[in-house]
């Protein structure tokens, strides 16, 4: 019998490296969206558009706070989407275009300066907010459903974090450069939404044509109702403990971003390049390090790589104190210290959370089951009750 699109077998084999690459081009996506509007929005909103600060600020968290309310509706549709596509694959194409376009108009700024500008801001931010939800919960549902092995599924997203790592660090030192060459003000704004659209089309396209030829993955079944699905993942008590973890050092890690453009200028006087390079060296550190704090994990355990990790980023930021009375060289150099940890933020919470086991319907067992039956939803929030590594 002919099985339904959407619902079919995963693999136990190896998948082909053209699946592998395919399929980590969706991270020059993910990696663009979460990095630029992070680190230039909010200075976009005040010195350009004149808003003020504690309204722009506003502006930019609202969006993010969408994100908790519109993910899991992002992956309860794309669970029932049936198509010769796959349950996820149309979205990669679909929601990711859109996310490009969206992204685009962000930095449009059709009616100037002033109230109109920000409340239009406010509009597209959330609008493509909303597309990057319909393409990334589908797109980090993906490994669990293409494979049934381990192995597999962690050759497949130490491809996806390659990716992501270097269009974090290429997406945001450039994209203060893409500013300043276009003119800077409206003009080089526009500029830089047109480039970061250009990547995320080219990531959402290539993971679409990319994965055409991976099987199409199996769709298990969930719970009846949003609400009986959301108190599943709160009964899991692990569950809430990495959850309050993540959602805090992304609020760090996001004041960071948002505060570069500003330190440069008050900090470091104003230095022309200034956001370029302290963006390189909070996030290039990530790419030589990321092997070592990868060692750690294995010999000491993930929760103590993450502790440590975090006990080290916490030490760098709290020299930044001192960054005023620094030359600096020795500001950059500080900088680098954070950027160190970002590496296991990077490594370890993106598998631990989207790919080496989904949250099952059954929170008190100790471990998931072997076969990645679970929504997408439940996909992209790894079960932190599987054994260490």
């Amino acid at each position: 019998m002919k099985t339904p699109p959407g619902t079919g077998s995963s693999t136990t084999g190896p998948l082909p490296r053209t699946v592998h690459a395919g399929y980590a081009l969706g991270s020059l996506a993910t990696g663009a969206f979460g990095t630029v509007p992070g680190l230039l929005l909010l200075p976009y909103l005040t010195d350009t558009l004149g808003v003020a600060a504690g309204l722009a600020a506003l502006l930019v968290l609202l969006p993010k706070a969408w994100d908790v309310l519109v993910n899991p509706v992002a992956g309860r549709i794309s669970d029932r989407t049936r198509s010769r596509w796959g349950a996820r694959r149309p979205y990669l194409l679909v929601a990711g275009l859109a996310l490009a376009v969206l992204f685009a108009a962000i930095f449009a700024a059709p009616f100037g300066h002033g109230a109109g500008a920000a409340a239009y801001v406010a509009l597209a931010f959330l609008a493509t907010a909303t597309a990057f939800a319909f393409f990334q919960v589908p797109y980090v549902a993906m490994p669990a459903e293409l494979t049934d092995d381990y192995a597999e599924r962690t050759r497949l997203m130490t491809w996806r974090i390659a990716v992501l790592a270097l269009t974090i660090l290429v997406s945001g030192a450039i994209a203060p450069l893409v500013v300043t060459a276009g003119g800077d003000g409206l003009a080089g704004h526009r500029w830089l939404g047109v480039f970061v659209a250009a990547l995320i089309a080219l990531g959402a396209v290539g993971a679409f044509v990319g994965t055409r030829s991976a099987p199409s993955g199996t769709v298990g079944g969930s719970e009846p109702t949003l609400r009986a699905q959301l108190a599943v993942a709160g009964a899991n008590r692990p569950f809430r403990a990495l959850l309050i973890c993540f959602v805090v050092q992304s609020a760090g890690v996001a004041t960071i971003l948002a505060g570069v453009n500003y330190f440069a200028g008050q900090i470091l006087r104003g230095e022309k390049i200034g956001p370029t390079l302290l963006f390189a060296c909070f996030v290039g550190p990530a790419l030589l390090v990321m092997p070592i704090w990868s060692r750690v994990g294995a010999r000491l355990g993930k929760r103590t790589g993450l502790v440590a990790a975090s006990l080290f980023f916490g030490a760098g930021a709290f020299v930044l104190v001192a960054a005023p009375v620094l030359p600096s060289v020795a500001v950059y150099l500080v900088v680098a210290l954070p950027g160190r940890r970002s590496a296991w933020r990077s490594a370890r919470a993106s598998t631990a959370w989207c790919s080496s086991s989904p949250v099952t319907c059954h929170p008190t067992r100790a471990r998931p089951p072997p076969s990645p039956t679970a929504p997408a939803w439940g996909s992209c929030w790894a079960s932190p009750s599987s054994p260490r590594s």
